[in-house]
């Protein structure tokens, strides 16, 4: 049983808690970024590219073969796919992340200027010891 309480421990740290609640949080907003790219931005890019549709972009390595069927319409063999090495995904993927990334920054920039920083302590006054030196100095300089 010492397994089980150990395991409600850890899982309701306030931590583990917050990172639960970031990584839900941050699965919608990426859904909603992908949904911005998909649905708004990419149409125009499309559109100012001549219609162009990345994911549709792919380097063929290999050709696929066609399944094999004989004369009743039995297929005898089965299609092989192509080997395609699909530059477009990655193209949209790159452009997601940049919209992504730009999406935080804006975000993180607005917080920022929300809830600015409160400024930092004075520095600590100096210690008894350095108290100490200091009028152990002076008194020497006044010598």
């Amino acid at each position: 049983m010492g397994l089980v309480k150990e395991f409600k421990e850890f899982a309701m740290r306030g931590n583990v808690v917050d990172l639960a609640v970031g990584v839900i949080i941050g699965a919608a907003f990426g859904n909603i970024v992908t949904s911005l790219v998909k649905d708004i931005l990419m149409p125009p890019i499309g559109y100012v590219t001549g219609g162009i549709d990345f994911k549709d972009k792919v380097l063929v390595l290999k050709d696929g073969v066609p399944p094999i069927v004989d004369a009743a319409g039995k297929e005898t063999a089965p299609a092989i796919a192509a080997v395609t090495m699909n530059y477009g995904l990655f193209i949209n993927a790159l452009i997601n992340f940049i919209i992504v990334a730009f999406c935080i920054f804006l975000v993180i920039k607005a917080m920022n200027r929300a809830f600015p920083k409160p400024p930092p302590p004075p520095p600590p006054g100096p210690t008894k010891e350095q108290q100490l030196l200091t009028e152990i100095r002076d008194a020497l300089v006044r010598r």
